[in-house]
């Protein structure tokens, strides 16, 4: 899909888009899927910044994940950010957010849930 990392927005690594054919839906638009996979990487990408060295000695799992599209994603570059809510011993929440132009306009966002657990030895 292209994405990359594009740095570094309010401590969470910001991940950017360019738009192509490849994640394209309906004429002049992105599809659903390529949001959703955008905000799943910026998620997951999110925790993994959180838990730092820590995140190298246990299994994130993804338990659950909800979308909501708020608009259409048109032809320009798309960013999108993750935010850890929480982050316990076991369970972690992930906000994530998509933007085009304007990120005070996102395009969709979304909530994610995590499993934390130690890896095996």
């Amino acid at each position: 899909m292209g994405i990359r990392m594009n740095g570094m927005l309010d401590g969470a690594p910001l991940l950017t888009m360019d738009f192509s054919d490849r994640a394209m839906g309906r004429p002049g638009y992105l599809h659903g899927g390529a949001i959703a996979g955008m905000l799943e990487i910026a998620a997951i990408m999110a925790l993994h910044a959180e838990l730092g060295e820590k995140g190298a000695n246990v299994r994130i799992k993804p338990v659950n994940i909800s979308v909501e599209y708020l608009r259409g994603g048109v032809t320009v570059e798309t960013f999108a950010r993750g935010q850890v809510v929480r982050a316990g011993r076991r369970i972690a929440n992930v906000r994530a957010e998509a933007w085009q132009a304007d990120r005070d306009k996102p395009l969709a966002s979304c909530w994610m849930n995590f499993l934390i657990k130690p890896r095996k030895a």
